[in-house]
């Protein structure tokens, strides 16, 4: 058999070009997806940054850690606490002390990450003088980098300052430096501590206070703004990659099936011959198995190649897109900086720092290698099984019509697949609906189920495209209706990147349009307020402001702080809960809490409202927390809130949220007050320490949740990635189905059809498969959004169905100009080359 696979590939080798190109393609689409997961294993060691030459740093506690019967559990406190002031007063012995502060600012035009400090600090990055001087009265500043000059006055949303000097860009900030007294007034709540003191010393004297870290080499960077940053961008990329490997692998392996089946399928009357001359059922299935196997080597090979030079180019569009730290490489690739700016020569030179790997970086080859070989191997044996069990004349008789499109194996899957998505949809909780794992890969199992039905339905929808133009004069429209309508397998098999296209493009971005929808309702429902006051960069109001905030004549005004609270569920996890701190009489006022249970103004110093996510949510009951500074207490369920999207978290009174400042005052207009009066007496009563008064109805605007700048360019890439193989694969598939029409195109041109109606066919053709596929598509795209749409409701957050018109018809169009081409262009040089003479 491996013989005869050898010498049907060499006299045959342009039937299985697409079936090479689509196995190549996938296979280097799972080579790259797998080794730009495989890179985000592993964060580099990150030296400290602004402390770099302090001598220690002296870390209030900022972890909770909560003994369980499996050991230690442990989160971020919301609120770090600072160290007490005895313990402060004890350092301060010891040696020089220096408090650090971080706030941050907003200067109209300048960066948008600049972050203020106290002048003192800035000798431990340390920051080097450039020009200028250091700051010595409350509105003069000193800024690092190259974005402004000494002499310049800056309008900041913390006043009116004017630059003295500036210092190096180190690269991990956009620094201001203010004096040592106006930072302490800017940020008054102090954590972390520069002690220039003896080591030993300093660990003696804080040894006592629970929680507190003495930071010393590279622990330093421990002190450093977010230091698990690399970590964490680690996460995000293994989950972006993660998830688009996943769809990238799920639409090669569905559109290589696919196109292996078609490839078998269209030598139906080759097997028919096979067997007129008494080739047996085995003896055809064997020779298929080893023509695939030999594609499925080769292909799976040159796929790996392929993948080996691509994955650098992601890695580089992914660092310049933002998506990626700078540092991010493929394994043993060339860093960033040393990527030559030409494209080809980055290919050259990237592959050699890759091959060979090592086994812990070669593991995205053999993988993707063996996927590609499985299925060409099973994509061709559902075609080499039908093939071998029809008999000599029933294969001939089915060569140009398909009769049986459906076989029973194809009916179990396709129903199965379709029943697992119904089941998935309806067993599952319609929390786990809204997480993004599974709305990114429910929509597979809904695409492959209405796939395989596909063919069920081909030939009664093409009758109804068609119906229109059949009726017209002439015979155009009605050869368009026979014609797909007869070829229900090359229907299909085109129609299926179609299908993967629309379907992917809707479900995806359907899904989150619709979940945004929800939660910008969810926000504007439980706002009551007139008017909402925001603080300036984002850190809090002081007291002094919500006092005379709360002054202003004719507003019912409600401060709330965010903070959080952390609760210990079935003994083992701790979960933490975004939480907000507001006076509940004010709170009931300006505010429309979507309450299952309870009353807002039953919460009190001793309870707590929480949602229904919680696993003990019942009023009355009392449940065991911890509070945003780590405090324990044992606080009584006062009311409950209804799950909705996910964002409505818990409610306590600000004697349980001790250190959260406030960061955002809600303003009700009492009985008969003048709105405009009232926005003018909450704007004086801000006065020059800055903030932002906006109506509700703006606030609500501003703050609507959306899809998040990485979320979406992460979509983008994986609907990228799906729907530029989908397209070449459309492409692919098209160029096949035209090249066995010859002997129909020809006969066609003996009927009296000119050279230009011959071509109008194959166009109207194409355009009708595309427009099947796109139909299945939008099925396949509707179902997954009315099980997030039934899901919405079960949460008590319903919301519309969105879907991305859009990008829907930027899709389909797409896929219609490939379509037509790929049809028309071989179409018309067969025309040109192989038509017979009439007679």
């Amino acid at each position: 058999m491996l013989s005869v696979a050898l010498r049907t590939l060499r006299a045959r080798w342009t039937g299985f070009v697409g079936s090479f190109v689509a196995l190549a393609l996938g296979v280097a689409l799972l080579t790259v997806m797998g080794l730009a997961l495989a890179a985000t294993v592993d964060a580099p060691d990150r030296a400290p940054e602004r402390f770099a030459a302090a001598p220690l740093v002296v870390r209030g506690a900022d972890t909770l850690r909560v003994a369980t019967p499996i050991g230690d559990r442990t989160q971020p406190l919301a609120e770090p606490r600072a160290l007490p002031a005895t313990t402060v007063a004890e350092l301060r012995r010891l040696g020089r002390v220096t408090p650090d502060r971080s706030f941050a600012v907003r200067v109209p035009g300048g960066p948008g990450d600049l972050v203020g400090h106290p002048w003192s600090v800035a000798a431990f990055a340390p920051y080097e003088n450039v020009s200028g001087r250091a700051p010595r009265t409350a509105d003069e500043v000193v800024v690092s980098g190259s974005w402004t000059r000494p002499g310049r006055r800056l309008d900041t949303d913390r006043g009116s300052v004017t630059v003295v000097g500036t210092v190096t860009d180190r690269g991990f900030e956009h620094a201001v430096f203010y004096t040592d007294a106006r930072a302490a007034r800017l940020a008054p709540r102090s954590t972390q501590l520069v002690v220039d003191a003896d080591v030993t010393a300093v660990r003696n004297a804080v040894r006592d206070v629970p929680g507190v870290r003495v930071l010393t080499g590279d622990g330093r960077r421990y002190a450093d703004p977010d230091p698990d940053r690399d970590r964490a961008a680690l996460t995000a990329l293994n989950a972006l990659f993660g998830t688009a490997g996943g769809v990238t692998g799920f639409v090669s392996v569905f559109v290589v099936a696919s196109t292996f089946a078609f490839a078998v399928a269209q030598r139906r009357r080759e097997f028919g011959l096979l067997r007129t001359a008494g080739a047996t059922p085995g003896q055809l299935r064997r020779t298929v198995l080893a023509e695939a196997l030999l594609v499925g080597v080769v292909a799976s090979a040159a796929g790996c190649v392929l993948g080996g030079y691509g994955a650098p180019v992601l890695v580089r569009r992914t660092v310049d897109s933002g998506l990626a730290p700078a540092w991010f490489r493929i394994p043993g690739q060339a860093r960033p900086h040393e990527w030559p700016s030409a494209w080809p020569s980055t290919w050259t030179h990237a592959w050699p720092h890759a091959w060979p790997p090592s086994w812990p970086h070669a593991w995205p080859y053999c993988a993707a290698f063996a996927t590609g070989l499985l299925v060409a191997l099973c994509g061709a044996l559902a075609a080499s099984w039908r093939a071998g069990r029809t008999g000599p004349m029933a294969a001939l008789r089915e060569a140009d019509v398909d009769n049986r499109p459906m076989t029973r194996p194809r009916w179990a899957f396709g129903a199965g697949l379709l029943l697992t998505a119904a089941v998935l949809l309806f067993l599952g909780t319609p929390g786990d609906l809204l997480h993004r794992k599974t709305y990114v890969t429910r929509p597979m199992l809904l695409i492959t189920g209405v796939a395989l039905l596909a063919p069920v339905v081909v030939r009664p929808l093409t009758r109804l495209l068609t119906w229109a133009p059949a009726r017209l004069p002439g015979a155009g429209g009605l050869l368009v209706r026979e014609h797909t309508a007869a070829a229900v397998r090359r229907t299909a098999a085109v129609a299926a990147p179609v299908l993967v296209t629309v379907a992917l493009t809707g479900s995806l971005l359907g899904t989150t349009a619709t979940l945004n929808a929800a939660r910008a309702a969810e926000v504007r429902d439980r706002t009551a307020a007139d008017f909402v006051v925001t603080p300036p960069g984002g850190d809090g109001f002081d007291a002094e402001t919500v006092r005379a905030l709360r002054a202003v004549p004719g507003a019912e005004v409600s401060a709330s702080a965010g903070s959080a609270v952390y609760v210990l569920e079935d003994g083992v996890a701790l979960i933490r809960s975004g939480a907000r701190a507001a006076d509940p009489a004010a709170l009931a006022a300006t505010a429309r809490l979507p309450l299952a249970a309870g009353r807002t103004a039953d919460l009190d110093d001793g309870s707590i409202i929480v949602n229904e996510e919680w696993a003990r949510h019942t009023v009355g009951e009392r449940v065991r927390v911890w509070l945003g500074d780590g405090t324990e207490r044992t606080l009584r369920i006062a009311a409950v809130l209804r799950t909705g999207t996910g964002d409505n978290g818990v409610y306590v009174t600000p004697a349980n949220a001790a250190g959260a400042a406030v960061d955002r005052v809600d303003a009700a207009l009492r009985d008969g007050a003048d709105p405009a009066a009232v926005a003018a007496g909450l704007r004086a009563a801000l006065g020059e320490r800055g903030g932002r008064v906006r109506t509700a109805d703006r606030w609500i605007a501003a703050v609507s949740p959306g899809t998040d700048r990485t979320t979406r360019l992460g979509f983008l890439l994986v609907l990228g990635i799906a729907l530029l193989y989908t397209g070449i694969s459309l492409v692919n598939t098209m160029v096949m189905a035209t090249a066995e029409r010859t002997r129909e195109l020809a006969l066609l041109r003996l009927a009296g059809a000119t050279r230009g109606q011959a071509l109008r066919l194959v166009g109207a053709e194409a355009l009708t498969v595309v427009a099947v596929g796109a139909l299945l598509g939008l099925l396949a795209a509707g179902l997954d959004l009315a099980g997030i749409a039934a899901a919405l409701r079960l949460q008590s957050a319903p919301a519309p169905v969105r879907l991305p018109w859009p990008a829907l018809g930027a899709a389909v169009t797409a896929c219609a100009l490939l379509a037509v081409t790929a049809a028309v262009v071989p179409a018309a040089r067969t025309l040109r080359h192989s038509t017979p003479a009439p007679g």
